[in-house]
């Protein structure tokens, strides 16, 4: 009884910088769009934890 697509576990979506983009679906693209925008938020949250301990150690020891 062959598998059908459906039944199959899907491969984890991951981007690849510079990757040649002619060969993935509308689909796929916009698959990456989301993976690529959740990334570009938890770089913002982790930049600005650092900026606010960074801070937070300028203000303790300048007083």
């Amino acid at each position: 009884m062959p598998i059908e697509d459906d039944d199959r576990p899907r491969k984890k979506v991951t981007h690849e910088i510079g990757q040649d983009l002619s060969l993935l679906s509308l689909e796929e693209l916009t698959e990456r769009i989301a993976l690529l925008t959740a990334e570009i938020e938890r770089l913002k949250e982790a930049a600005g934890k650092k900026r606010a301990s960074k801070d937070a150690a300028n203000t303790f020891f300048k007083s």
